[in-house]
């Protein structure tokens, strides 16, 4: 057994360090071409997730370094008011210790795995370095250790670096204890090992003699259905060498007789010879040592101080500058004020979250503190008197991931002990999607959170041990419909994650997994059992978990086993369901529960015994299933997804080693394109276009994270992406990878692919709650960008000219409208903050393409110029036609970008894409905001006014355009004047000046009097433009048929261009005629006679 479990972790390691992409040479597509197409994340980040390490620069402590469980290292280098994730780009984000040389904090080394191995926990390959801050990093060893725990560098000589490794909780083998290095991490020794599973716990160094240290060795192991703290190998190691020797410490040293469990020590910085150790025995106790950690005493017993949950969280910290204030950090945090005698709370079981793992105190100044828990961090900054939370830090560990179909729609999932959550996957309020737009729809451990189907406001929530319910997300109503054992007798199993399914032909009816499946027609008012017990319904394993904990029990439910984990009910079938259960039975019935059939040992190349997270039913054939089965709870690191296309007859496994990186968590198959298949593992995301042949992992803004759960909304054709680590993903639009999932992953041989554009909505935008102007600080995860996504994929010439000698000449266009209309789409970027540009895409010269949107007329409505790139672009049109000038603005110089003008009304519009002399083309349909119904009558009104205003304008912009030339044949004889004297010259001087001055006082009829006063000034004149304004609003503002007044004042705006035509005409008919005259009959001579220089 020992043997094969270390094969099986070598096997591991060797699919961590070696990824291979697995796609045949030239044949498929790289997902590198679509490196401008990222997912969003959005969070949330107001719950967080699992912290487990956290280190800061003692010299600069702004600079803070975060290791979450699964969800990578993040820095801020501003305490926090801002924080970016650095190891996003690692095979891994499973992370369990974070280590900065202090002497040079460029310098930081990573342990990966968590050293807290509860049921859920996230293994690690290895540890990591950094030479520049957390810019690059490299892999320096110990892939095989799984957990590392601890990083302690030597603070006077940092080539010695120690790591502490737990190693793998689930398998024995040899490569765990301390290692250390004294190369920088090129080579390791181990230099302390017990057995096979013992590893090291906690490792602390003397602040006064960094060769000496103290191992807390813990003997450890869990399986699927128990937990085992405590053994022979467990105990406290001392070495004052570097650990070249090292010294068992034993009852006749102070410490407890018989086995020992998990220990965590404590130095004291202030007095180096003051070291704590909180022991879990078969009496727990605390402990004291005054000679340096030789010699103890038991210091407290009290069950209720110093006994928690030894496996999650064992350590305690001394304050640095006093020997006798301890920190015990566990499900809430006590600190003791005499030595470990009594304790008292600091943090309960509110304000931050419980749970902690994580503690660092600023050595220089006790008062900072930061500590994390399974929910985040907390800061504080008066020596734990008061805490503030870090809303900034999405690390939520989601185990499930469903969405409904309203509009916009909303994501669902539950969190490890951090409740079940539902929130928007974009809004139509301006900002970014906020931490508190986000309901809270159910306590405890979150799991599984599915819509109903027949009234979306009411979702069935999930939380750990089969509690579930359904709760109105509105209004709060709840109700409980866990499945009763009506048999006082009968004790029913209901995992820590239990299965929930809905029937896709009933949509009243649910279906629930304990032991055996039960079935609901109401929603979960009553129920029945529809099944025999379908697990193995092992007597030893049942025993094992009820009496779990090894020295302390923790009997939590955790480790309930023999229950059902997955439940599909297929869509194309009636009363046919698949079931998988945690001891690694697939079960399928085909008369609704009446009889089935147990495919275990009958699924070739899948383990026996395994774990069955997922199965889910074909959305193409009856008969189709996929199964996703993982056995790292064993010791087995390999991905296994199974397919049957026949009833279970025959079997095919489409995902191995060779295809992915990472055990199996989750699949899923489009529904729009049988072809197009998505992975998660607990390495990343990956995605096969020929139906499970091949796949590559996306890695375009997304990280190797461990991914639970996919979905995809199917009318916006989003994938929604569940991490354990990461929180929440929004990969928007796969519609072009539908489109080469069509053609089995094949490369696009034109030079301009258009893909099928999502149908887009002009929507209106609201003021986003709680906030306006400060919003600094405050979470804002990224919103999907305002106006109608095009999609597209280029091909560059190899030797890729100017673009701009390249494409077809495009016609001068004009430039700014009257004003920018109400309706105008706006802003994309985070849902309102950030500027389109142009049409709503990124415009300019550069590479670029030409874009023209033709109406359903076939006519001509818009003419962009958008950036493009190499492979996968993604832009926006703002959903406007082209616009007219503003009266005064310049005229345009050739090839300026066209203005934007009315909203376009609803229809379809095409979209001619052209670069290189090659076009393709896609349709956008544009709709009305569905919340505000059809206005076109409206629309059509308005427009009708707003061309009368606009032929008004266009007489005004061209009379201004007359002013302005003549003003610039001025300018030109006021230079050539200058400087020349004579009779006829004074005169025509003077007339110029005489013109300019009429020039002007038409202008101020048009625009008003410019102000040459300082400060913030104001003109309360009626000038034509301020009625050609107020009219334009007047017609625009509100969405009813224009009246009386806005005839009103459309009349009076007429009247006024009409009046400053009549001056503008009569000037030039008058006195410009007389002055263009004058002009011409003038000799002016230029040039002066110069006598010779003597």
């Amino acid at each position: 057994m020992r043997k094969s479990c270390l094969l099986a972790l070598t096997f591991f390691v060797c699919l961590i360090v070696s990824a291979q992409k697995n796609l045949p040479a030239g044949r498929q597509i790289s997902l590198d071409k679509f490196k401008n197409w990222k997912p969003r994340n959005i969070g949330p980040a107001g719950m967080s997730g699992r912290i487990t390490t956290i280190d800061a620069v003692i010299s600069n402590p702004n600079i803070i370094y975060v290791g979450a469980a699964s969800g990578g290292v993040w820095k801020t280098e501003n305490s926090g008011q801002t924080w970016n994730p650095v190891f996003d780009e690692q095979p891994l984000q499973n992370i369990g210790s974070i280590a900065i040389q202090q002497s040079n904090p460029n310098i930081v080394w990573v342990g990966t795995g968590e050293g807290n191995p509860r049921n859920s926990l996230n293994l690690g390959a290895g540890i990591f370095k950094t030479m520049d801050a957390g810019k690059t990093w490299k892999r320096m060893g110990l892939e095989k250790t799984i957990c590392i725990h601890r990083v302690v560098i030597d603070p006077v000589n940092p080539n010695p670096v120690y790591a502490a490794a737990i190693g793998n909780p689930y398998a024995e083998h040899n490569d765990r204890g301390v290692f250390k290095t004294t190369d920088g991490g090129e080579t390791w020794n181990k230099i302390l090992y017990v057995n096979d599973t013992t590893g090291c716990a906690d490792l602390v160094m003397d602040p006064s003699n960094p060769n000496k240290l103290i191992a807390a060795m813990w003997q450890f192991k869990r399986t699927p259905w128990n937990l085992k703290s405590g053994g022979a190998g467990s105990g406290l190691y001392i070495t004052i060498d570097g650990g070249k020797n090292w010294k068992k410490l034993a009852k006749e040293d102070g410490l407890p007789d018989g086995q020992l469990g998990r220990i965590g020590i404590a130095f004291s910085r202030s007095m180096p010879s003051r070291v704590y150790a909180k022991v879990e025995a078969t009496k727990n106790g605390f402990y004291k040592s005054e000679d340096g950690g030789f010699k103890w005493i038991l210091v407290n017993s009290d069950a209720a101080q110093i006994t928690d949950r030894p496996f999650y969280y064992q350590e305690i910290y001394v304050d640095p500058k006093n020997e006798n204030r301890i920190y015990d950090v566990h499900s809430t945090i006590t600190f003791s004020e005499d030595g470990g005698k009594s304790f008292s709370t600091m943090i309960p079981y509110s304000g931050i979250h419980p749970d902690h793992h994580a503690w660092w105190i600023n050595p220089e100044d006790p008062g900072l503190i930061i500590e994390g828990n399974d929910g985040g961090i907390g800061i504080s900054r008066d020596r734990g008197k008061n805490w503030v939370f870090d809303e900034k830090l999405p690390a939520g560990q989601f185990y499930h991931v469903n969405v409904d179909n309203e509009m916009p729609y909303n994501v669902m999932g539950g969190m490890q002990d951090n409740g079940s959550w539902h929130g928007p996957a974009y809004t139509w309020t301006n900002g970014g999607i906020r931490n508190y737009y986000w309901n809270n729809v159910g306590g405890g451990d979150g799991f599984d959170v599915m819509p109903d189907t027949e009234d979306a406001s009411w979702v069935y929530s999930m939380s750990q041990g089969g509690n579930v319910g359904r709760r109105n997300w509105k209004t709060g109503e709840s109700w409980f419909i866990r499945p009763p054992a009506l048999d006082p007798n009968l004790k029913l199993r209901f995992n820590w994650n239990s299965a929930i399914a809905q029937d896709p032909f009933d949509k009243k009816t649910v279906y629930f997994g304990s032991q055996f499946l039960h079935k609901s027609t109401g929603k979960g008012v009553n129920w029945e059992i529809i099944s025999p017990d379908l697990t193995t319904n092992d007597s030893v394993k049942v025993a094992a978990f009820k009496n779990t904990g090894g020295l302390t029990l923790d009997i939590t439910g955790a480790e309930t086993f023999c229950s059902i984990l997955s439940i599909a009910a297929s869509s194309k079938e009636q009363g046919t369901i698949w079931i998988g259960t945690d001891d690694g039975n697939v079960q399928l019935t085909r008369d609704g529960g009446k009889t089935w059939t147990n495919f275990r040992g009958r699924i070739p190349g899948m383990p026996v015994g395994c774990w069955i997270p997922q199965i889910t039913a074909s959305r193409y054939n009856a008969g189709e299933v996929f199964v996703v089965a993982n056995d790292y709870r064993r010791g087995d690191f390999k991905p296994y997804i199974f397919r049957s296309s026949d009833y279970g007859k025959t079997w095919t496994r489409i995902v191995d080693e060779n295809k992915v990186k990472g055990y199996a968590l989750c699949m899923i198959q489009d529904p729009a394109e049988p072809n197009l298949i998505f992975v998660g593992t607990e390495n990343g995301l990956w995605v096969s276009f020929d139906n499970g042949v091949t796949y590559e992992q996306w890695a375009n803004g997304y990280p190797s994270v461990s991914t639970y759960d996919l979905a995809i909304q199917e009318r916006e054709a989003d994938l929604v992406i569940a991490t354990f680590g990461r929180a929440l993903w929004i990969l928007d639009d796969i519609r072009p990878l539908r489109k080469i999932a069509a053609n089995k992953g094949m490369p696009f041989t034109n030079t301009v692919t258009a893909f099928t554009a999502p149908e887009s909505y002009q929507a209106q935008y609201k003021a986003a709650t709680g906030y306006e102007w400060s919003t600094y600080g405050l979470w804002d995860a990224e919103n999907r960008r305002r106006g109608a996504e095009v999609s597209f994929y280029i091909i560059k010439p190899k030797a890729a000219p100017d673009s701009a000698a390249n494409q077809p000449a495009v016609p001068a266009t004009e430039q700014p409208t009257i004003l920018p209309p109400p309706q105008m789409a706006g802003a994309g970027g985070r849902g309102g903050g950030g500027r389109v540009g142009p049409g709503g895409g990124g415009a300019g010269r550069g590479d670029s393409a030409i874009v023209r949107i033709y109406n359903a007329n076939n006519e001509l409505i818009r003419t962009l110029r958008w950036r493009i790139d190499s492979g996968f672009n993604r832009q926006y049109w703002g959903m406007e036609e082209k616009g007219v000038r503003q009266p005064g603005s310049p005229k345009p110089l050739p090839g300026a970008t066209e203005p934007g003008g009315l909203q376009v009304l609803p229809g379809t519009y095409k979209m001619l894409i052209t670069y290189a002399r090659a076009s393709d083309s896609t349709f956008v349909t544009v709709k009305d905001d569905p919340r505000l119904g059809n206005r076109n009558e409206i629309k059509l009104a308005q427009r009708k006014m707003y061309d009368r205003l606009r032929k008004s304008a266009d007489k005004l912009t061209e009379g201004i355009d007359r002013l302005t030339e003549a003003e610039e044949v001025c300018t030109k004889i006021q230079s050539q004047l200058k400087g020349v004297e004579g009779k006829e010259t004074d005169s025509l001087r003077k007339a110029t000046t005489k013109m300019q001055d009429e020039i002007k006082v038409i202008r101020e009829i048009i625009s008003g009097k410019p102000s040459d006063r300082q400060g913030i000034t104001r003109s309360f004149d009626v000038t034509v433009m301020t009625q050609l304004q107020s009219a334009q609003q007047s017609i625009g503002s509100k969405m009813v048929i224009p009246g009386q007044q806005e005839e009103t004042m459309l009349a009076n705006a007429e009247k006024a261009v009409a009046g400053a035509v009549q001056k503008i005409n009569g000037f030039f008919d008058g006195k410009w005629k007389d002055y263009r005259q004058q002009v011409e009959g003038t000799k002016v001579t230029l040039f002066k006679d110069y006598k010779p220089i003597q």
